[in-house]
């Protein structure tokens, strides 16, 4: 058992302090560009380094306000009805995944209509590069001790203070290994032979809500919405399941139709 006691700030300048989750956060962009030069650089691609510095900077921006948006709509409408104005306190915190997924479409839709590509199209190139920031970002949950797991009596267990004085799992770390980890590998050995258009869009969907429900079972629901239906179905697992379903429909509609557009390596 280990007590958690990491300093979430990574640097202090006078009145200036520099959180590891801000950084996390630039981490995952900068791997993403990195990531996203490599397979514009390969032959018959579609994309160049300008395409890619392009698709970073708006989907930050969809990530970022997205993700706000998400957070407040999904897990705190009621305080947002009470206070819409709330919806821009970003100083207080609070980002949702699935908000920032959504936030990223619309960005790249924008995007696609700017440079002539389809949202499919769009989506199979960057579906490889998103799993680095999703690693990273869970890393920065655990730095900043939140977002713990449930109680557990396994060796591995972290009392984080402000989760009680009991051992709980550290779920951010299950999410790094499955959604950062395992997802990116997954992902980066799936796109690098042509495959069909939506496949690795839809690949990137099933895995990545297969992954977060499973982790749901370990991680403490939020305490103001606890679980959403069957005493254990959670706010995760239910805005998980359309891109489970999803997902799996884009995989076997891309491989049934014999798509012969292939998506760019």
């Amino acid at each position: 058992m280990w007590v958690h006691d990491i300093d979430p700030i990574a640097l202090s300048i006078g009145p200036l302090k520099v959180h590891w989750y801000g950084l996390m956060y630039l981490i995952g962009f900068a791997g993403a560009w990195w990531l996203g030069v490599l397979r514009a650089k390969k032959p018959g691609s579609g994309w160049n380094e300008e395409h890619v510095s392009d698709i970073i900077f708006w989907g930050a921006m969809g990530v970022v306000l997205g993700g706000r948006a998400g957070y407040v709509l999904f897990y705190n409408f009621d305080k947002f009805l009470a206070d819409p104005l709330w919806l821009f306190a970003v100083w207080e915190g609070g980002m949702s995944f699935h908000g920032g997924l959504l936030g990223v479409i619309i960005a790249m839709y924008w995007f696609g209509k700017k440079h002539d590509k389809t949202l499919m199209e769009m989506g199979d190139f960057i579906a490889p590069l998103i799993p680095i920031g999703l690693g990273a970002g869970r890393v920065g949950n655990f730095i900043g001790g939140e977002l713990w797991g449930r109680t557990t009596d396994l060796s591995w267990g972290v009392v984080f203070p402000r989760g009680g004085d009991l051992p709980r799992h550290p779920s951010q770390l299950y999410e790094f290994v499955l959604e950062g980890v395992v997802l990116f590998l997954v992902l980066w050995w799936f796109s690098s032979k042509p495959r069909p258009r939506m496949a690795v869009s839809g690949l990137f969907l099933l895995l990545y809500g297969v992954f977060r429900s499973m982790v749901e079972f370990v991680r403490e629901p939020d305490a103001h919405i606890e679980f959403v239906a069957f005493n254990w179905l959670t706010m995760g697992q239910l805005l998980s399941l359309p891109m489970i379903l999803i997902g799996g429909a884009f995989i076997w509609f891309a491989y049934q139709c014999n798509e012969k557009k292939l998506s760019a390596k």
